[in-house]
C-alpha cells in the first residue's frame, strides 16, 4: 500500500514538474504613456487578446507595462505589434525570465515561548 501511494505521489509530482511553464516577462514603455486606469485597461484588453500573454500590469509611477508571456507561444514582436495596433508605440526597456518568488524565511517551528529570557 504505501509503496502504491509513494509511486502515485512520484507521478505526480513528474507531471507537474513536466507542465511547468518557462513564462518571461517583456517591460515596455508606451507613448502616449500609460496615465489613468481608463489607459490601462485598454491596454490589457488588446494584449489579453494576444495568444500566449499570461498577465498584464502597469505601473503608473515608472510608466511602464509588464507583460507575462509564454515564449512557445508569442514573442516580444507580436506584443509590441498589439500595441501598435491599439495605438501605442513600445519601447522595450527588458525582456526576460520572470522574477523569483521571494525567499522564505526559515521557521524552527517554536512559538518563541522557549527563547524567552527566565
Amino acid at each position: 500500500m504505501k509503496r502504491t501511494l509513494t509511486m502515485m505521489v512520484v507521478a505526480l509530482l513528474m507531471s507537474v514538474t513536466a507542465m511547468a511553464q518557462d513564462w518571461k516577462v517583456l517591460v515596455v514603455k508606451t507613448t502616449p504613456e500609460v496615465q489613468n486606469v481608463e489607459m490601462q485597461v485598454k491596454v490589457k484588453n488588446q494584449l489579453r487578446l494576444t495568444t500566449g500573454v499570461k498577465k498584464v500590469e502597469s505601473d503608473f509611477a515608472s510608466k511602464q507595462v509588464m507583460v507575462t508571456y509564454d515564449p512557445k507561444k508569442t514573442d516580444q514582436k507580436k506584443i509590441v505589434a498589439a500595441l501598435k495596433k491599439n495605438g501605442y508605440e513600445a519601447t522595450v526597456v527588458s525582456d526576460g525570465q520572470a522574477p523569483e518568488a521571494p525567499a522564505k524565511t526559515p521557521v524552527d517551528g517554536t512559538s518563541g515561548a522557549s527563547k524567552q529570557k527566565k
